[in-house]
Parts: structure tokens; C-alpha cells; sequence
């Protein structure tokens, strides 16, 4: 008699009978809003200097409709700022760390970059406090007193801080916070917050290259009152004669922005606000996450990676292989296994760039931000497991 695995092998695998719609499940840059054409930039302001008056309302639009829905509070400057999130968190990283010791939260590969940069590039008294991934690091040995800097939500790793609560309102250090992923689809505590960067091609579906810096009063005091001591770059500076520049959080930005990239984040902003501002966006996200997670508790061959529900990010949502064949495969075949199963959703054109980050473990990436239909995901799992079955049938 075969056993149950062989005989489902056995059994045709026949291809789900629709796809999803938008097959665009990159985590960056992500899917554009719904119903999105290049219609929605007729009105670039295209071979107009964005120092012209409309040009700096334009870039100031975008300014105030995302501190609006962010619900930033009234007293924080926000940005735009060169080079994307990364641009951002540098900028922030170089020009404000160095009056006190570091805390970096290190768990995936972006967090890990900034820990590198804090500690080989600055060469700062830092501690890295790390995790693997799928974990945050145990929060209880923070130092609050010390300048600490994290990722709210693990690109890579599909873990994001469940809420603010481990921070203390009341704090010697600044908390620099990456929150790319996070930002327009998760609650951000800007009172627990001293800097928050993220960038237009995340949850807004925007376009690359520009980032955004928001800094809290307590982040604009440091920047006056204990200047970086090191020379920094134009692209980096915040301050002139010890004195915020205040138009670069006014429309005036450090260098020349896309007028074309700057009218695509307007339109998306003013989507955001037609589904309800930030608690739609978060709806819309949450109800990605739990499509994909009552499919993953029965699906037999997928896990999350991130451990705990509750740190579960609804955004980047990535999933391990854990199937038995699969684990029984040596590294090299289990690579060139995941590999197939996701070159195999690409060719049938039913998902478009879900493997896993380079560093990440192997498996799956999939983005749920609410620019996602939820009826794509849903869409999206009959193909998931029509893959997995195949991919299962060659290495078996």
C-alpha cells in the first residue's frame, strides 16, 4: 500500500481556476493603490523647478496630508528628504547620535545595517541587542537612558513591535525609529518616539528615491544644542549656524526632488484618506494578514516566521517552508527548492516577487499593505499550494 504522500503525488494538480488580479506582492517597491493609472500624474508639475511657489506647495501637500493621517502630533517637523527610508535613517543616525551611548535593536537585515553603521562606520559606544529571525529582542534590557535605535516592523523578518508599551514616556535618550513598513498601516506611539523615517514606496505604492524624517521637539533640541561632532554631507545636514532648517520641513527639500514622484505620492495620500485615513489603512492591512494566517494554520507545509502572533507584522508577511520534504532536503537542494516554487508563481503570473529576502530564511514574502486587495490574497493561496505540491512532486 503507498503511503498518503505518495499517493497525493499521484493525483493531478490542476491549476487554480482564477488569479489575482494585481499579482504584485513585492515588499518594495510595493503595489500601487487600487484602481491607480498614469492618469492619476497628468498634473506633474513637470519641467517646473520645485522651488517655484507651486512647486513647494505641491511637495508641502504631501508634507500635511501624511502628518494628518499619520496623526503626527502638531509640534514634530516632517520632511521630504533624499536617498529614501535609507537616506532618512542616515541622516539620522549621523546627525544625532554621539551625545550619548547607543542601544540598536538588530533582528533582520535592515536593523542590522544600522547596527553596522552605528558601530563600524560611527564608531559609537553602542550595544547591539540582537534576535534571530522571526523574534524581536528581549525588550526588558533596553536602556532607555542611552539613545536607541530600532526598526518598528522587520522588513525581512515579518516580526514588528506589538506596541509601544516597553518604551517609558519619560526617557533620557532619543528613540530613532525606522518605520518604513510600519508607517500607514500600523499605530506609530509618536509620544514614545523622537525620530520616525519611512519612505513613498511602501505602504503607499509610491515611487523610489525619496524618503521622509519626522523629529520630534526633543530630536530638534539635540540637533541645536549638541551639534553632531563630525562633519557631515549637504545631503545630511539638518542645521544651519545651530539652528534647524526649517523650510526643508516646509516644502523646501535639500535636493532636487521628482515633481513626477512627488504628484504620485499626493494622489496615493489622497486614496489613503478615501478608505478612511490611518484606522482604514490598518483595516485594510489586518484583513491581509488574517486571510493568510487562517490559510497558514491548516496549510501543512507553510509557518509564519514570526513566532508570536502578536508580533506578527500584517505588512511584510513572511512565511518558512517547513514542509517534511523540504526539511529533508540538504541546504543546497532546500535553496533551489524555494527558489522554484516562486519562480513558478512568477511564470504563471499569480504572485510577482514573494521569495524570501537574501538573507532571510528560505520561504516566502508576501506584502499585505493596504494598497493589497484582500481579494487578491485570497485569490493568491490556491496558487500557493498549487506550487508547493509541485515544486514537492519534482524533488520528492
Amino acid at each position: 500500500m503507498m503511503t498518503e504522500t505518495a499517493d497525493a503525488a499521484l493525483l493531478p494538480n490542476c491549476k487554480p481556476g482564477a488569479r489575482p488580479a494585481n499579482p504584485r506582492f513585492s515588499s518594495g517597491p510595493c503595489a500601487k493603490r487600487p484602481g491607480w493609472s498614469l492618469d492619476a500624474l497628468s498634473g506633474a508639475l513637470l519641467g517646473r523647478s520645485h522651488r517655484a511657489p507651486e512647486g513647494r506647495a505641491r511637495i508641502a501637500e504631501v508634507i500635511d496630508r501624511s502628518a494628518t493621517i499619520l496623526r503626527m502630533p502638531a509640534a514634530w517637523r516632517l520632511g521630504v528628504v533624499p536617498g529614501s527610508d535609507t537616506g532618512a535613517v542616515e541622516m539620522a543616525l549621523w546627525s544625532l547620535l554621539g551625545a550619548r551611548p547607543v542601544d540598536v535593536l538588530a533582528f533582520e537585515s535592515f536593523s542590522a545595517t544600522w547596527a553596522n553603521d552605528i558601530v563600524s562606520q560611527l564608531g559609537l559606544d553602542a550595544r547591539v541587542l540582537t534576535a534571530d529571525y522571526g523574534r524581536l529582542p528581549d525588550l526588558s534590557t533596553v536602556d532607555w537612558s542611552r539613545d536607541v535605535v530600532l526598526a518598528w516592523n522587520g522588513t525581512t523578518s515579518g516580526v514588528c513591535f506589538p506596541s509601544g508599551d516597553a518604551i517609558p514616556a519619560e526617557r533620557d535618550g532619543l528613540v530613532i525609529c525606522d518605520a518604513t513598513s510600519a508607517a500607514f498601516a500600523m499605530e506609530l506611539p509618536w509620544e514614545k518616539l523622537d525620530v520616525v523615517t519611512w519612505s513613498w514606496q511602501k505602504a503607499l505604492g509610491g515611487e523610489a528615491a525619496h524618503g521622509m524624517l519626522a523629529l520630534s521637539p526633543r530630536a530638534v533640541a539635540r540637533l541645536e544644542g549638541e551639534p553632531a561632532p563630525r562633519p557631515l554631507p549637504k545631503v545630511f545636514r539638518l542645521t544651519s549656524k545651530g539652528k534647524l532648517i526649517e523650510g526643508i520641513f516646509k516644502g523646501d527639500t535639500i535636493n532636487t526632488p521628482s515633481m513626477l514622484c512627488v504628484e504620485d505620492a499626493v494622489d496615493s495620500l489622497k486614496w489613503a484618506e478615501s478608505v478612511g485615513g490611518l484606522p482604514g489603512l490598518i483595516a485594510r492591512s489586518r484583513a491581509n494578514l488574517a486571510v493568510l494566517a487562517e490559510w497558514e494554520a491548516q496549510s501543512g507545509w507553510a509557518s509564519f516566521l514570526a513566532e508570536n502572533a502578536e508580533d506578527r507584522s500584517s505588512t511584510s508577511i513572511c512565511l518558512r517552508i517547513t514542509a517534511p520534504w523540504f526539511m529533508g532536503l540538504d541546504a543546497e537542494t532546500q535553496t533551489r527548492a524555494a527558489k522554484d516554487i516562486a519562480d513558478l508563481l512568477t511564470r504563471e503570473q499569480a504572485a510577482l516577487d514573494i521569495a524570501s529576502y537574501r538573507d532571510a530564511p528560505l520561504g516566502l514574502r508576501i506584502w499585505g499593505g493596504a494598497t493589497v486587495e484582500t481579494a487578491d490574497i485570497v485569490a493568491l493561496i490556491p496558487w500557493l499550494d498549487w506550487a508547493e505540491r509541485e515544486v514537492r512532486v519534482k524533488y520528492s
